[in-house]
């Protein structure tokens, strides 16, 4: 009986500390039933608050037990709801306008800037912003935890009862409800890590140690870590513009605030002991990148306390359908506010419907023992080429429970012991497997990868339809050594064509790789004008399943290279290397025919050419994952220097040419706050010596109906040949700043693209005079130039171009307007 007794107690005991938490969701309305956005919802008697959204719909939640509700919005006076129960749902507060307010200016829609004193004190926050924080000291360190946890949400009886689970069902005993947007939720993912951070506000240095790192299971730890560091970028709310998933929204303590945001002076309260100004904030037009919320600031220092905010709903973003930050500071002393955590929640949904199903990603950042001035040499500050500590993912239990900033909660610790239950589930392997296919390419047998399977099937005139096989050694991310091979066969020549290389990284920290191979293929010269040492890249003009026009200007190349690289400092790379190529027209409609006699009498068809080449890469500030001899570049944007120097050497094992080539690449991208990111590209080119059309410089055409980088979209091949050029493209994305200001266009989320490119060059009368290929060289000696403008994010994965020739426009089979497009996945 004691024992039963005992239990009912604990039971009761466990139920009334379950329930012992207050959630609301619902909408404001006012008198004529109409939704009113970003109002303030309270808990009375505490700081717990929520702002609505762009409907008036609100969901609000606190551990703690709560009675009643504080709704708030200028020109109405405040409202105390009672709560009928701790949980209640559709919840409805009627606002209604009253006479306790005629004397007060009413703000409706848009507020003003005149005589505002929310904008007085934003104005005092722009004067001290480099006073607050982290920012009024030399230098700083300071320690970090960081947790990042993703779940899917939206979980009904249906989709719990989808076959797909079956035999996985035990995962939905894991359900729980977010106290943001009052969704059920299934965790399916946890990744905590730790790390030293160190500042230098003099240099402008920072750096980041890595001191652990664990997962629950999915993927190697690095490779986890830096994804997420790419999906979740640090921000600093005094910036003027926050980067989240490769956009720019305008932050609300933005100097530009004012264009894009209304600002209501809401509230004043003491906290900490400091008195503070609430201020809500919202946007003044829709579907720009800006947040609604609200932030406590203090009244003498200007620093901000609390901040809370999210993307409005017809934010122009894909595949996210909500983002909600947090973000706390302590006061250190009665002037220096330093930050003490940092919440970040999004939804991943395929469409923005309130009923979408979609994936929660949520990190959670804290921060102490903060330390000050203490200055670091320079070189503490240098990034290592390649850092390898493994130590850093396999840290023990106890390590964890003993440095963790806080304790799991009982559903994070649940994700450890579900994930691997779930790795022994077969069907659950076979869903992961079929991700892992699509996201790389390959599918794995052992230590044997099969693909690209993107490459399986292409068409050119010559070789009609080809079939492509091939593969590569994988052991692992980091393998320090890889083979990689491939043979195709054309259904119309009806020859086989292999490729096979294979490189090694024979020392780790300056990242030191030999590397060689053969391939014997048909390929389109000419589809790029810099040129690289990759034996088995293979320009997709060369094989398109579609083309316009006449593709039949092929070349059948047999190519073997020999190199060795060292990177001595992050993202330099020094290249020497070797090749010997013979080419030869693939087509009898083509000729790389030269003269070989001072008489010009004498002809050839083939070039065999010697060439020893240097290359310097230069890539700063591009992020990577894995430490093996072959790296996955993280998709930020970053600069883009490129220098070869290459030198034929005439009779070395039957070469033909002596001539010295210098060749420039060079990208940059710029972000425009919140109208954009343009690229710049240039390239420069010049082949000093006497050369035939198979090692001249072929202005990039591009005769498929798809978008290729760094070629000309009205250009055929061949229309153009150089031995001395300058490029020069320029392209700009407004991320739908235009179109949002559009009624009729607003909803559908485009964006606008316009670019400009152009190119000029020469032909030596040497180069001329040898040429018996029957193609007259033709170069750009007035520039060519072309203009493109384009509709993106058309249902959300395709890019439409309109591109017109600027000059040149009257020449036979000039192609004067095109139009080209690109699918893609972009946020």
């Amino acid at each position: 009986m004691k024992k039963i007794i005992t239990f009912l107690i604990l039971f009761l005991a466990f139920a009334n500390s379950a329930i012992a938490q207050t959630k609301v969701s619902g909408i404001v309305v006012d008198n004529s039933n109409q939704p009113i956005p970003y109002a303030n919802v309270v808990f009375k008697g505490s700081n717990t608050g929520v702002v609505s959204n762009e409907d008036g719909r609100f969901y609000i939640e606190s551990p703690d037990t709560y009675t009643q509700l504080v709704v708030s919005f200028v020109g109405f006076p405040d409202k105390i709801v009672n709560l009928p129960k701790q949980v209640n749902y559709d919840f409805k507060v009627v606002l209604t306008e009253g006479n306790a307010l005629k004397e007060v200016k009413i703000y409706a829609g848009k507020t003003s800037k005149k005589n505002n004193p929310a904008l007085d004190i934003l104005r005092k926050i722009w004067e001290r912003r480099r006073k607050n924080g982290l920012k009024m000291f030399k230098q700083y360190q300071y320690e970090k935890y960081e947790k990042v946890e993703f779940d899917m949400n939206t979980i009904d009886s249906a989709f719990m009862k989808n076959k797909i689970f079956k035999g996985m069902e035990f995962v939905f005993k894991n359900i729980d409800t977010s106290k943001v947007t009052g969704k059920t939720y299934l965790p399916i993912f946890i990744n905590e890590s730790l790390s030293d951070v160190y500042g230098d506000n003099e240099m402008k240095k920072k750096k980041e140690i890595l001191k652990a790192n664990k997962n629950s299971g999915l993927g190697s730890g690095e490779g986890v870590n830096n994804f997420i560091k790419d999906l979740y970028n640090d921000f600093d709310i005094y910036d003027n513009y926050l980067y989240f998933f490769d956009k720019s929204f305008t932050s609300p303590l933005s100097r530009t605030g004012i264009d894009v945001y209304n600002y209501v002076l809401a509230d004043t309260a003491v906290i900490d002991n400091k008195l503070c100004y609430n201020i809500v904030f919202y946007p003044r037009r829709k579907n720009e990148l800006t947040f609604k919320g609200d932030f406590w600031v203090n009244d003498s220092t200007f620093a901000i306390k609390k901040i809370n905010m999210a993307i409005t709903k017809s934010a122009n973003i894909n595949w996210v359908k909500d983002i909600y930050l947090e973000q706390e500071f302590e006061v250190l002393n009665d002037s220096v506010f330093l930050p003490t955590r940092d919440y970040m929640m999004s939804d991943f949904a395929l469409r923005k419907k309130e009923e979408s199903k979609g994936v929660y990603g949520k990190r959670t950042t804290l921060y102490k023992n903060f330390k000050f001035d203490e200055k670091k040499p320079e070189k503490f500050y240098k990034e290592e080429v390649n850092y390898i500590d493994n130590t850093v993912f396999n840290k023990s239990d106890e390590y964890w429970e003993e440095n963790r900033f806080e304790s799991l909660n009982k559903d994070e610790k649940k994700i450890y012991k579900m994930i691997d239950t779930l790795k022994t589930v077969k069907k659950f392997k076979h869903i992961y497997n079929l991700v892992s296919i699509l996201g790389s390419g390959y599918i794995q047998f052992g230590h044997f990868d099969y693909g690209p399977i993107f490459s399986t099937i292409g068409n050119n005139d010559v070789e009609g339809i080809r079939l492509r096989t091939g593969g590569r050694t994988y052991f692992g991310p980091n393998d320090l050594w890889r083979l990689e091979g491939y043979t195709a066969y054309g259904f119309k020549d009806n020859k086989f064509k292999y490729g096979a290389s294979g490189k090694w990284m024979i020392d780790k920290t300056n990242r030191i790789i030999i590397s060689g191979g053969n391939r014997r293929d048909v390929e389109q010269i000419g589809a790029s004008l810099t040129s690289t040492n990759d034996v088995l890249g293979r320009s997709y003009a060369s094989s398109a399943l579609f083309t316009t026009g006449s593709n039949g200007k092929l070349t059948n190349i047999n190519l073997s290279t020999l190199a060795a690289e060292i990177e001595p400092i992050k993202n330099m790379i020094f290249q020497l290397g070797f090749s010997y190529r013979t080419l030869e027209s693939a087509s009898d409609t083509f000729s790389l025919d030269y003269y070989t006699d001072n008489t010009f009498t004498t002809t050839r068809s083939d070039v065999k050419q010697s060439e020893i080449n240097f290359q310097i890469r230069y890539t700063p500030n591009k992020k990577t994952i894995g430490y093996g001899v072959e790296r996955r570049d993280i998709d930020a944007p970053y600069s883009r220097i490129f220098v070869n120097y290459s030198q034929g050497i005439k009779g070395f094992i039957n070469s033909d040419f002596d001539y010295h080539k210098i060749q420039l690449y060079y990208k940059q991208p710029i972000i425009i706050g919140a109208i954009g990111r343009s690229n710049f590209t240039m390239e420069l080119g010049k082949t000093y010596g006497q050369i035939p059309l198979g090692l001249m410089s072929v202005v990039p055409g591009n005769q498929t109906p798809f978008i290729i980088e760094n070629t000309f979209s009205n250009l055929n091949f061949y229309e153009f040949v150089a031995d001395s050029y300058a490029t020069f493209k320029w392209e700009h994305n407004f991320n739908g700043k235009i179109f949002a200001r559009i009624p009729g266009l607003r909803k559908l989320n485009l964006r606008e693209i316009i670019g400009v490119k152009g190119i000029y060059g020469t032909v030596s009368d040497e180069n001329r005079a040898i040429n018996a290929s029957g193609l007259i060289y033709k170069a750009p000696e007035r520039p060519y130039w072309e203009y493109n403008a384009g509709i993106g994010n058309i249902f959300k994965v395709f890019r439409l171009d309109f591109a017109w020739r600027g000059d040149y426009r009257d020449l036979p089979g000039a192609s004067n307007f095109t139009i080209k497009g690109e699918f893609g996945f972009y946020f």
